[in-house]
């Protein structure tokens, strides 16, 4: 069936006239088999809704990807313009030749893995290259990461609008983000406390002196592991110079986790020191948090219940007036859900099922991709998506 839809240049996904689409992808780990699990399912159904064109991609439609650690590894892939079915293949192959275990790396001080594998393979995906200003990408990227030595969020896009994205003025010596390697913001996003050194980008450089580097890492231990206000944010703020208008007719935005976790049933080998423990409990709080403040923003077909004592805030709107439409998709990431939903690959883990939530074991990965694909077919629905937010038609 031929295309029924117009493709978007990259500078309308940013400037053109909405209405707006943005994707936001969750930090976790290799759990981010199960954002990939439920990316099959959505961009089959887009395509079916866009004329059934092969070459439909995930970066036709949204018009802004954001991602956050190995979100911002699948985001960086999907606005290049690969398929779902690419980015999997990519994102296996990464995640078992990265985490492996070298039993020589132990220690507090030390990393727990060789970040010189995570570069060798992120160059593979991205090419050694390739920046933010490449026409390679095909649509708005958004990345989350924290410069540690400053102590401050970091989004880095490729929105050519953006404050610090060029430097024009010959007095002044930044490093314009767009020529930043897409390949190290993407490595500074996944630099995570333990599991990796903090990843350099070099900031300033002056004449005659020696070139100030900021200390990057892992986007999650800011308040956007989930990266959905964020990008929220970074589309409707006019400091960040896109002003998409913001409202439940003119913004969609789609939002999807790596799977929340029963802290109290919590034996993975994050748990192995109070200070991971602790980390992790934040994070999972500022997860919280993001989900409450999108649900309270919104129009919501997805809404889940935050606690007992407030409900899902279907009915509690800020302001009376949702500011965009939300879709959540995630899941309870729980020995008894593996079990219910994929018996027979739980049963295969054994032992290794207790540790279904660790963010570095490569041994429960098709069991993650199984039961993300099956809980999409029941979640993800073509009546969520209004037809206002539909391509333009040729």
């Amino acid at each position: 069936m031929p295309s029924r839809y117009r493709k978007l240049s990259k500078e309308l996904h940013l400037s053109g006239p909405g209405p707006k689409r943005i994707l936001a992808l969750d930090g976790g780990g290799l759990k981010g088999i199960l954002t990939l699990g439920y990316l099959e399912t959505l961009e089959q159904l887009l395509r079916q809704r866009h004329g059934n064109d092969p070459d439909f991609r995930l970066s036709d439609y949204f018009d802004l990807i954001a991602g956050t650690s190995t979100g911002a590894i699948i985001a960086a892939c999907l606005a290049l313009g690969m398929s779902v079915v690419e980015v999997l293949e990519k994102y296996q192959k990464l995640g078992r030749n990265v985490f492996s275990r070298d039993w020589l790396r132990q220690g507090v001080i030390r990393a727990r893995y060789d970040k010189g594998r995570l570069e060798s393979e992120l160059k593979s995906v991205f090419g050694s290259d390739t920046t933010l200003e490449s026409d390679q990408l095909r649509t708005g990227l958004l990345v989350m990461s924290k410069r540690l030595d400053t102590g401050s969020p970091w989004p880095m896009s490729n929105n050519p609008k953006g404050k610090y994205f060029r430097n024009t003025d010959s007095t002044s010596h930044w490093i314009s983000n767009a020529d930043y390697p897409l390949w190290k913001v993407v490595r500074a996003s996944t630099a995570a406390p333990t599991f990796f050194d903090p990843e350099e980008i070099t900031i300033i450089e002056r004449p005659g002196m020696k070139p100030e580097k900021g200390q990057f890492v892992d986007g999650g231990v800011s308040p956007f592991n989930n990266p959905a206000l964020q990008a929220f944010l970074f589309a409707t703020l006019k400091g960040y110079n896109l002003s998409w208008s913001s409202g439940a007719d003119n913004l969609l935005l789609v939002s999807v986790g790596t799977g929340r976790s029963d802290p109290s049933n919590d034996t993975t080998s994050l748990a192995a020191t109070g200070a991971i423990t602790a980390l992790m409990s934040l994070m999972n709080d500022c997860g919280n948090l993001v989900e409450t403040m999108m649900q309270w923003l919104s129009a919501s077909e997805t809404s889940r219940v935050i606690d007992s004592e407030c409900g899902d805030l279907r009915g509690d709107i800020l302001g009376g007036k949702p500011m965009l439409t939300y879709l959540r998709y995630d899941m309870a990431l729980t020995k008894e859900n593996a079990v219910s939903l994929c018996p027979d690959l739980a049963l295969q883990l054994g032992e290794q099922l207790n540790n279904i939530n660790a963010m570095d074991n490569p041994l429960t990965m098709d069991l993650m991709l199984a039961m993300a694909r099956k809980l999409a077919q029941d979640s993800i629905h073509d009546s969520q998506f209004e037809p206002r937010f539909d391509l333009p038609q040729t």
